[in-house]
């Protein structure tokens, strides 16, 4: 049975952004959980796919910077909450966003940790890295979501 709730606080990384989105909450909600249309508006990924809309348990896979990875969904709450993880290249990644209506807006919260070899051995160096890569999607998923 899942017991992964959340991200791992105590990791080595943990890495924490937000950003407003001037669109409905159902637009930005299926944006981000149709795997299979990311790499249509988020350019760092160049494959992905799932067997359907997400459902607790499912795994799915995609492809960003050169790493194949694997991807198991712990928590769904739509609209509002996603939860997904599991280890790719040494590393044990656990990533949670949140989706809170604001008016005509939307905030999206996104949380995640790294833990693992690699990641001790240059932790900030993979918190860098994440950070950076959380902020492009958290742009790409903006860009996209407010675009008619």
């Amino acid at each position: 049975m899942n017991t992964i709730t959340g991200i791992d606080a105590s990791a080595p990384v943990v890495v924490r952004r937000e950003i407003a989105v001037d669109a409905p909450l159902e637009r930005v909600w299926r944006l981000h959980t149709d795997v299979a249309s990311w790499p249509r508006w988020q350019p760092d990924i160049t494959a992905a796919q799932a067997a359907g809309p997400l459902r607790v348990g499912d795994a799915f896979r995609w492809s960003t910077a050169g790493l194949d990875i694997e991807s198991t969904v712990y928590v769904v709450e739509k609209p509002h909450r996603i939860l997904w993880g599991g280890p790719a290249h040494g590393i044990t990644g656990v990533h949670l966003w949140t989706f809170e209506a604001a008016g005509s807006s939307v905030r999206v919260r996104t949380e995640e940790s790294w833990d693992g070899e690699p990641v001790r051995a240059d932790a900030a160096g993979m918190r860098a890295a994440l950070d950076e890569s959380l902020a492009a999607w958290l742009a790409h998923l903006k860009s996209a979501a407010e675009t008619p």
